[in-house]
Order: C-alpha cells, then sequence, then structure tokens
C-alpha cells in the first residue's frame, strides 16, 4: 500500500496528489502498489469513530438528532470485509490500482439517526448546521455528518472478485456493541477530549 498522507490540514486536492506521488514513487522502485480508499464508516466491535460519536450525542441531548432532511448518504464497511479487500489488494489488485472499500454505497444520515432513536428509546430531530455542531460538541463533526458522499465499490468488486459478506451497518448496529455506555465513553474521550470525565454517558 502506499504510504499515508498524514498532514491533518491536507485538502482533497493534496491528499491525491500525494497519492499520485507516492505510486510514482513506488514503480520508480519497481514496487507494485496500489491505494484503498475506505468509507467513512468502517464498522464492527469496539468501533470509535463516527457512528458512537453520533450515539453519545444522542444520550447526552437525549435526541437523535441529523442535519437538514438527512438525506445525505454515506458509505460503509464492516471491518472484516475491508479487511479481506487489503489482503486481496496485496495478493492481486494491478500496479496504481485505486480501490474502494465500501460494501453499501449509500446510506442516508437520518436513517442512521432513526436507528440510534429507536436502540436508545428516545425521539429524533433536524438541526442546522450550526445546532448540529453544538449538539455534537464538536464542528468538524457536524460538518462531515452533513456530507452527501455516495460511492461505488463496483469496479473494485469486479477487478478482485471481493464480495462484502458481513452485516451492513444498520443490521451491526443492532446487533454489536454500539450501545454500551462502554462505547460512548470511547467516543467521548476521542472527540471531546477536554470533556470532563463526570459527563460521561452512562455516569
Amino acid at each position: 500500500m502506499t504510504p499515508r498522507c498524514r498532514s491533518a490540514s491536507a485538502t482533497p486536492s493534496a491528499s491525491h496528489a500525494c497519492f499520485v506521488s507516492s505510486r510514482s514513487r513506488s514503480a520508480d522502485q519497481g514496487v507494485r502498489s496500489s491505494v484503498v480508499r475506505l468509507a467513512p464508516t468502517v464498522h464492527g466491535p469496539g468501533d470509535h469513530g463516527f457512528i458512537p460519536a453520533l450515539i453519545a450525542a444522542a444520550r447526552r441531548a437525549g435526541v437523535s438528532a441529523y442535519v437538514g432532511d438527512g438525506a445525505n448518504r454515506w458509505p460503509a464497511v464492516h471491518r472484516l470485509d475491508a479487511a479481506r479487500l487489503f489482503r486481496l489488494a496485496l495478493e492481486k489488485a494491478p500496479a496504481g490500482s485505486v480501490l474502494h472499500g465500501v460494501g453499501e454505497s449509500a446510506v442516508t444520515i437520518r436513517s442512521i439517526a432513526e436507528h440510534v432513536g429507536r436502540m436508545l428509546g428516545i425521539p429524533t430531530a433536524s438541526l442546522s448546521l450550526d445546532q448540529a455542531a453544538e449538539h455534537l460538541g464538536n464542528p468538524f463533526l457536524a460538518r462531515f455528518f452533513a456530507l452527501d458522499v455516495p460511492v461505488s465499490s463496483s469496479h473494485t468488486q469486479a477487478l478482485l472478485g471481493w464480495a462484502p459478506q458481513h452485516a451492513p451497518l444498520i443490521e451491526d448496529l443492532t446487533t454489536g456493541d454500539y450501545f454500551t455506555p462502554q462505547a460512548s465513553v470511547r467516543a467521548e474521550e476521542i472527540w471531546l477530549p477536554r470533556h470532563d470525565p463526570r459527563q460521561h454517558s452512562g455516569h
């Protein structure tokens, strides 16, 4: 795999340029390289990413929220399906391949928020971007949850014979560990680093 562009302030165009440069250097050195672009939600046990942050905010506020009409779409992939894709990429991806690690192309944020509401037994509400920033305690998260980023992995599946086999996101939210108090605590420790530990969900 190509090295990750690590600059936290990198723009999408700068990140793309970094990947192109890395692939070129790898090719010059006789290394077969490829890029796996993962969905923003890679779900599975012990997840402490964006979805646990959404659940933690719903616990704190007593309402599960989405931005605007919530019709914006997110791709998602189960962690075990992503792991298999990385193995296949190492084994047989053509040099210079750009692969999409996506099991579901377009899960709406509203459907996620509504499921969170059902699981927690709380109402669901639409918020403005500014309201969502306050609700989530993190303006970056609010902007991120407002993105509409559908992605297809049909080319990747055809190229490598990869087919996602594990639980889709909503099913994983139902059967996994997402709604334990510990999951919300993990998310708050990452996304709310200055949060008073006495205010953690479940305390």
